[in-house]
């Protein structure tokens, strides 16, 4: 179970509510603080004021009759006693200041003492007669009252700053969570999506940047994608020359070596065309139905190796560029019926993406070198033969084709062995209607 929320407005929240319980904490302890100190100097100055009549009483009435009296006004937390010597030492602390003593009191000696429990306060007035009249009273720490008006104005305060709370963080949120949904659509086949232009400064000048960036990064991608065009068209007639030339080669070995070579130099320009065509926004976009692209492969490459079983019941429909997505699905396809013996594949919609499944039954990809295949020229097949590990570029055309469309692919080991490929591509807007009332 989380206890910490994710998202910005509920850590904001909790933070918030915290510090507010905690600044109420601190103010009723204050305020208990306060009052009962204003609790104890009351209790010492009615002490005092009561022991003050008692000495006039005593001073005013015979000896015989002093016990009645002190029986009398004696109780559970105050008890008056006669004495020949003071329970208060001369020059002992002072239980009261000036202000506290009642009008009227007569030169006494009085002092706290703190213990564990209740404070006691302590208080000798001398009589007429000699004696001292010594007071013991338990001062009692009152307890702490939430009394209705202050839980109240406590909770109405916590309801404002709550509200307040919501209403700023939508406005901050509510931006954020748009620009994060426009991030997620970002491609580099057409404009960036529309970007939120509303709540504070901050987050307009946030979605202002994204979308200088993204216009940046299409005309970079656009840049590299027209010289790697043009690299590779170029490299054609060099390679048809010397092809020629090397038919001209007596030594029969060596011709042979060198066609191989050569006709190894044009299969890397054509991947390489490939791949740039992969990026390429010249294409193009269609409105097509994944699923019967699925099935048309499955039967296509069925025809030629080990069975591909498609599942694709219903039509899922994205905006594509058809060649393009065509080539990168036979990619995976093909590379998982290669080293799977084989292929089981599924079309599916999901929210607002479409998702197919690639799994096969092969030896897999180890987990540190899935992330390194995507890169160019990068084979895991050990012999180093075209014929078994092609050139090292299937995944990353495969991969990039994808990304142009605003999808990705990601790998993965299945739990009853094999490798699986999952590819997602953002759906129509009819087919996300579909999807959603699904």
């Amino acid at each position: 179970m989380r206890v910490v929320p994710r998202s910005l407005a509920g850590q904001l929240a909790l933070l918030i509510l915290a510090a507010f319980i905690a600044a109420q904490i601190i103010a009723a302890w204050i305020f208990a603080d306060e009052r009962g100190a204003a609790i104890r100097a009351a209790q010492r100055a009615g002490t005092a004021e009561r022991a003050t009549a008692v000495a006039r009483a005593l001073d005013s009435t015979p000896r015989d009759s002093h016990r009645d009296i002190l029986a009398a006004v004696n109780s559970r937390l105050v008890r008056f006693r006669v004495e020949p010597a003071p329970l208060v030492a001369e020059g002992g602390a002072a239980g009261l200041r000036p202000g506290d003593r009642p009008h009227g009191t007569r030169d006494a000696m009085d002092s706290m003492h703190r213990r564990a429990g209740p404070a006691e306060y302590r208080l000798s007035l001398p009589l007429a007669d000699g004696r001292w009249l010594n007071v013991q009273a338990r001062l009692l720490r009152p307890d702490l009252q939430a009394r209705p008006a202050f839980a109240g104005a406590a909770l109405l305060s916590l309801v404002l700053v709550l509200g307040a709370l919501w209403v700023g963080l939508r406005r901050i949120t509510d931006p954020l969570r748009q620009l994060s949904a426009a991030a997620e659509r970002f491609g580099l086949d057409g404009p960036a999506p529309d970007l939120p232009t509303q709540g504070p400064a901050e987050v307009r000048a946030l979605s202002d940047a994204l979308g200088r960036m993204h216009a940046r990064l299409a005309d970079m991608v656009a840049g590299r994608t027209r010289m790697l065009v043009a690299l590779g068209h170029d490299l054609r007639s060099p390679i048809t020359a010397l092809r020629v030339r090397a038919e001209m080669v007596e030594d029969e070995e060596t011709r042979a070596r060198m066609v191989a070579t050569l006709d190894e130099m044009q299969e890397m320009v054509e991947a390489t065309l490939a791949y740039a065509r992969g990026l390429s926004t010249d294409q193009p976009m269609e409105r097509t139905d994944l699923a019967a692209l699925a099935r048309d492969l499955g039967r296509e490459l069925s025809e030629t190796g080990p069975p591909i079983a498609v599942d694709a019941p219903a039509p899922v429909l994205a905006d594509i560029r058809r060649m393009a997505v065509r080539r990168a699905l036979r990619n995976l396809i093909d590379n998982a019926q290669r080293y799977g013996g084989g292929a089981r594949v599924s079309v599916a919609g999901t929210g607002e993406h479409a998702e197919i499944r690639i799994d096969d039954d092969g030896p897999g990809i180890p987990e540190a070198d899935r992330a390194r295949v995507f890169d160019p020229f990068t084979r895991l097949e050990a012999s180093r033969s075209r014929d078994t590990g092609g050139i090292g570029l299937g995944l990353p055309i495969a991969r990039a084709i994808l990304r142009a469309h605003g999808g990705d692919v990601t790998l993965a080991t299945r739990a009853t062995g094999g490798l699986s490929a999952r590819v997602v591509l953002p759906l129509s807007g009819t087919a996300r209607s579909s999807a959603s009332r699904a």
